[in-house]
């Protein structure tokens, strides 16, 4: 018998945390390589963690709702022979090594609380928390008036130091005021922000709880216009070449490249060389801060099958051409549908593009994707009557025709500024080489 240790893979450079959302193999159960055992979310990605080895689970170290740090081992697998630590002297070298693989899963088994101490609680609790709170006395009542402010509005490790030392230097009724009084998750308070007015049920209306992500996005959607200064620029753009262009290749494209070309790629490329031009719109804020972003990582905001909304992102999209671009923007939309983002797939993002067009609107006024400062709505192109300047004269025509809306941060982004972007973006459009190839 060998005990192989399942650890939360790394999922990117950014990040290095996950939420534990449901255990879909449960201690006793036999578990085949590569079949899943876990399903974990990150802020925005729901995916899961597979077994490398066969065997059976003999133990589960953290519970639902725990949040794990990529490298921590989540759970426990026996296998029949010795081919885990095969492969373990294999990787390592030498049998001390080996050994104190070996003591580090008996090292972690001790440092996780049963997670029977707090199973009445609705809430959950990491198992340093609850390590904590067995340690210094903390009741499950105690625990349960923490105002957690971490992600989620979980209780961290500060948050339980902080109530201890209270605790011990404060009257019981004193200290449960101080704590009332901390700051609060600032996602969680933008979707318990909204509830600020009674609202009547009749018999025959509907309630629907809402699911983890749109409660994720309610916060979001809520910290960013709390946060930033919101201001909008719009432009209407020319884009009968792009029309005529893409009518008369598409058909060549698809047979020669494999994918499909549809608008999208064409606006992402102008809006990656607009943030060339200008760098100061590709950049965030922390604090009284601006950092520049050095890589171009464009957002395209994406409406999933369940009606919530992801925003995948397309990393150097600066050195992408018009294919390299169709077949990103097509990858991540189809994985989007799908369900199979990566964690990863959703990082890093330094300015986004959302389509509201597809739904037919004329403009929108998107809210910006923190901690960037700016996002770019493309409207719906449509046929309209139109003023056309030639060397014998104006006449009127039909052109096609799309709005462009620029919401950014007026913290940092000044009208000229935004407005210059939004207009070179519309350049580069309405400049589109109708005879170029691809």
């Amino acid at each position: 018998m060998a005990r192989f240790e399942l650890k939360l893979p790394k999922m990117g450079e950014s990040i290095a945390e996950a939420t534990i959302t449901n255990w879909l193999k449960q201690v006793g159960e036999t578990i085949e390589a590569d079949e899943a055992v876990v399903e974990i979310a990150t802020d925005k990605v729901d995916s899961e963690v597979p077994s490398e080895v066969s065997g059976l689970l003999v133990e589960q170290l953290f519970a639902k709702g725990d949040l794990v740090q990529v490298g921590q081992t989540i759970a426990i697998i026996e296998t029949q022979g010795d081919n885990v630590v095969e492969t373990f002297k294999q990787e390592v070298g030498t049998p001390i090594e080996v050994a104190t693989i070996e003591k580090s899963i008996e090292d972690a088994k001790e440092s996780v609380a049963s997670p029977t101490n707090f199973s009445d609680s609705d809430k959950f609790f990491s198992p340093l928390v609850k390590n904590i709170a067995k340690e210094e006395g903390v009741s499950l009542s105690e625990l349960e008036t923490i105002n957690g402010t971490g992600k989620e509005g979980r209780v961290t490790k500060n948050d339980i130091l902080d109530f201890i030392a209270h605790k011990k230097t404060e009257p019981r009724a004193k200290s449960q005021e101080s704590i009332a009084e901390t700051t609060p998750n600032p996602i969680l308070s933008g979707v318990e922000g909204q509830k600020t007015t009674l609202i009547s049920v009749n018999g025959g209306d509907e309630i629907i709880e809402m699911d983890r992500m749109r409660k994720l996005i309610s916060g979001y959607m809520m910290a960013s216009i709390q946060t930033a200064a919101h201001v909008q620029s719009f432009l209407e753009v020319d884009v009968t070449n792009i029309v005529k262009w893409r009518e008369k290749v598409k058909v060549a494209f698809e047979k020669r490249e494999g994918e499909k070309l549809t608008y999208t790629p064409i606006f992402m490329e102008a809006v990656a060389k607009a943030l060339k031009d200008f760098p100061m719109m590709n950049i965030s804020i922390d604090g009284d801060y601006i950092i520049k972003k050095k890589n171009i990582n464009l957002g395209m905001a994406a409406s999933l099958p369940n009606g919530n909304l992801i925003v995948p992102v397309i990393k150097n999209a600066d050195q992408l051409n018009l294919v390299g671009m169709a077949k990103a923007v097509n990858d991540l939309g189809n994985r989007a549908k799908t369900g199979k983002l990566k964690p990863d797939d959703t990082q890093g993002g330094t300015y986004t593009v959302t389509n509201v067009g597809t739904f037919g609107s004329v403009f929108g006024t998107p809210i910006i994707n923190q901690p960037q400062v700016g996002i770019l709505a493309l409207g719906v192109i449509r046929k309209v009557p139109a003023v056309i300047e030639t060397p014998e004269g104006d006449f009127i025509g039909i052109r096609q025709k799309m709005f462009l809306s620029h919401s950014y941060d007026h913290r940092v982004i000044d009208g000229a500024l935004g407005g210059s972007f939004v207009k070179r973006v519309a350049d580069y459009l309405e400049a589109f080489d109708v005879d170029s190839d691809f």
